[in-house]
């Protein structure tokens, strides 16, 4: 589903909060208005101080509304996956329509059975992705409106994180005068935007390098399976050339900005360059190849972790191979240097929309595409969560006055043979199971 509308994506980041917006039509994403301010008040990813991150998030919403000459109202904002748990679960109910048609009420209803968990107190359900639904023993069905049942099942994967994570992040966003209109775990979207079809199918590696953190997730079979955090981005890299340089962090950043590579032998030692010393008057001259094992050495300690995360579930094995994005693998050899330590191919995904061309926009623009091709079911399922979608507008919490447009009696039909002719071919009491594939076996041991 392409929704038609304005989607404002809010990307909270560690070094720099950026609001993104977009208008989209008929499919077609034009992102018309852009604001990035320097982060504060945000660790690692999560909101630690309310107010200052409020004054960031209204500058930045400020640069983006003059830009885009509108006024933001509503904004889809990522929530890092720290601590992030994945659960499979599933729901059943009896189908409340006299006639037994199913309607988005029963959607709704057996979407409510899926979340009921004994949660710790602690931790809040983020996302609830339906996975198939069942009527009457019938599975694979993705939108079971308008057909016959009498008995409803849905199975999806659930994601829960840190209350207090959540709250903090709502609060920041309504302090800044804004209304939530989404919370996504961020991996979640950035794979629909960095991924191809084929890639969350088969199975691949997401490398976020952000500047507070890293995290390593896996889709495969068109759903996150599995996240890594590290707890080390793009900042550790700035602390190191300034410690081991002796120049200030402003000065070590934009040494590693203007000169800066992750590859150490693609870099050359008569290539020098002054670096400001702290405590000397005269700038002091250091060859590229030093500063470049400075990073090196970093970067290579971030991957290696994450490698050994992956491993332990053989996600390198998935035929995707890995895909990295994030403000921090703008550095020249990230590329060549993780698939060094990976063994496996890499490739850079970066943002292709004008002015937006480099790896620190992905999460933004990411949020803004998750939210705008969300489906029906989709949204149906959101409206249950604590913090629902709302979309173009419209808030879809659960209306029980209102009444569905009745579906075509051609799609009725259609719908009720499919139902007729598997029913011949089993018992809907018994139905037969699948064998799953060698890929979707690698992850069956997550949700045991």
């Amino acid at each position: 589903m392409d929704n038609q509308g304005i989607y404002v994506g809010l990307d909270i980041g560690t070094t720099s909060i950026k609001v993104i917006v977009a208008e989209t039509v008929k499919g077609q994403m034009n992102v018309i208005g852009v604001g990035s301010q320097r982060s504060e008040g945000v660790s690692r990813g999560v909101i630690v101080d309310i107010d200052k991150a409020v004054a960031v998030i209204r500058a930045a919403v400020a640069q983006a509304e003059d830009k885009a000459n509108i006024k933001i109202d509503r904004v889809v904002a990522g929530i890092p996956a720290n601590m992030l748990q994945i659960e499979q679960v599933s729901g059943m109910i009896a189908v409340g329509e006299e006639n037994k048609e199913i309607s988005d009420n029963d959607v709704r209803s057996v979407a409510a059975a899926a979340l009921v968990r004994n949660l710790p107190p602690e931790r809040e359900t983020l996302s609830l992705v339906p996975t198939e639904f069942i009527v009457d023993g019938f599975d694979d069905i993705k939108d079971p409106r308008g057909m016959l049942g009498v008995r409803l099942e849905m199975r999806g994967i659930m994601l829960t994180v840190p209350k207090t994570v959540i709250h903090n992040t709502k609060k920041a966003i309504e302090k800044a005068g804004l209304r939530v209109g989404g919370l996504v775990i961020s991996p979640l979207a950035i794979g629909r935007l960095a991924l191809t079809d084929g890639e969350q199918d088969f199975g691949t590696v997401l490398i976020d390098m952000g500047g507070g953190q890293s995290t390593a997730a896996v889709i495969h079979d068109c759903k996150l399976k599995f996240t890594s955090v590290d707890q080390e981005g793009g900042e550790y890299i700035t602390k190191d050339i300034s410690v081991v340089l002796n120049t200030s962090f402003t000065d070590a950043e934009k040494l590693k900005r203007e000169y800066g590579n992750a590859d150490s032998l693609a870099t050359s030692e008569e290539e020098t360059f002054p670096v400001t010393v702290v405590g000397k008057h005269e700038p002091a001259m250091i060859s590229e190849k030093y500063l470049s094992e400075i990073i090196e050495a970093r970067v290579a300690q971030i991957f290696k972790r994450l490698n050994k995360a992956l491993d332990a579930v053989n996600a390198l094995d998935l035929p995707g191979g890995i895909v990295i994005t994030g403000g921090t693998t703008a550095l020249p050899g990230v590329t060549e240097l993780a698939q060094d330590i990976f063994g496996r191919p890499v490739k850079r995904f970066i943002p292709d929309d004008m002015g937006l061309r480099h790896p620190s926009f992905t999460e933004g623009l990411a949020l803004i595409k998750y939210a705008a091709q969300m489906t029906d079911i989709e949204m149906l399922v959101s409206s249950v969560l604590p913090t629902p979608f709302m979309v173009d507008g419209a808030d879809v919490r659960p209306q029980p006055q209102s009444k569905q447009p009745e579906q075509p009696a051609a799609a009725v039909d259609q719908g009720n043979q499919r139902l007729l002719k598997r029913k011949q071919e089993k018992q809907p009491d018994k139905p037969k199971s699948k064998e799953p594939s060698a890929l979707r076996r690698f992850f069956g041991n997550f949700f045991e």
